[in-house]
């Protein structure tokens, strides 16, 4: 009888496939089942709710004024977050230049917007008439130009997206100055060795490799955009919980129009991150060059080059 070395005897002792032992974790299964019983039982509460018409529900979730509603939340959302966009690149720009004057105006527009309350920044614009009664774009020292009554211009629909723009521009600038400076300084380099410009490298370079660090956090804010719409009902604004509001006044089916609006809130958020998630593959598939790319390129006979962003390296280098 042979007998049978120690690595042989402890490799004979290993636990295989066939006869692996997994460990029970009853503790899980207890607060499952309990997360469980308790959405199930809210549910059902809800469900037989003799004080809830799901029947009303089901009516005013396709409503003309909620649909209506709807498409002025979308615009409001949209429109807001394009200006605000722009505004928080000016803004990161700014901020990152060597001007001085520039950074102070930067970083004093993003502490004030960001240190004041959203609905307070409604209110102030929707009631700018209390200030200015009417406003003027005139060339200086000429009675040459325009003059517009401020509670013409000063809509509840115009109120809501300067609001909402000027606020989402501060947070916007910090998350596009973020995503500029992630961006490894030795492409600006190489850029300028080729004779762009600073707003060529900005343009060109910079900032479409930057957009693969921008979009999760700015999708993020896009989506609480769409919920944050919900606080224009204080201004009048015809979005979906104004809507909403106007009619529950009347007919005291409250809790029925908030569920409508909290579907019609969920359903957007969930096209949103939809969206979201195909934007962050598309840049991130067209920025980020996978390793078992880099390595067959450096393997191939084509010279034996690889890009990585605007510079060519060689492989002799990398030895």
């Amino acid at each position: 009888m042979t007998s049978s070395s120690p690595d042989a005897r402890r490799a004979a002792s290993w636990p295989h496939a066939g006869n692996i032992v997994r460990l029970r974790h009853p503790g899980r299964v207890v607060i499952a089942l309990i997360c469980v019983a308790v959405v199930v039982g809210f549910a059902y509460a809800l469900a037989v709710n003799p004080h809830l018409s799901w029947v009303d529900v089901g009516y005013y979730i396709f409503f003309p004024k909620i649909l209506a509603g709807v498409g002025v939340t979308i615009a409001l959302s949209i429109i807001s977050t394009v200006i605000g966009l722009v505004i928080g690149v000016v803004l990161a720009v700014m901020k990152l230049s060597s001007n001085p004057v520039a950074q102070l105006l930067s970083t004093l527009y993003i502490w004030f917007f960001r240190g004041t309350p959203v609905l307070v920044q409604l209110i102030f614009w929707f009631n700018l008439a209390f200030l200015f009664p009417t406003l003027v774009l005139a060339i200086p020292g000429t009675s040459i130009g325009y003059e517009w009554d401020t509670n013409t211009v000063m809509t509840g629909f115009n109120a809501a997206v300067l609001g909402l723009a000027l606020n989402l521009g501060a947070y916007a600038a910090e998350i596009v100055r973020a995503g500029i400076q992630a961006v490894d300084l030795g492409q600006s380099e190489a850029a300028s060795s080729l004779g762009m410009t600073s707003s060529q490298r900005l343009r060109i370079v910079v900032l479409p490799q930057a957009l693969r660090i921008i979009i999760p956090p700015f999708g993020n804010e896009f989506i609480g955009m769409l919920k944050t719409t919900s606080l224009v009902y204080v201004v009048a604004g015809n979005d979906l919980m104004t809507n909403a509001s106007q009619i529950y006044k009347e007919n005291s089916k409250i809790m029925e129009l908030l569920i409508v609006v909290s579907l019609w809130y969920m359903l957007l958020t969930a096209i949103a991150t939809y969206l979201q998630s195909k934007l962050e593959k598309k840049f991130g598939n067209s920025t980020a060059v996978p390793t078992a790319r880099r390595r067959t390129s450096l393997r191939s006979g084509d010279g034996g080059l690889f890009k990585t962003g605007v510079i060519r390296v060689p492989t002799e280098d990398l030895k």
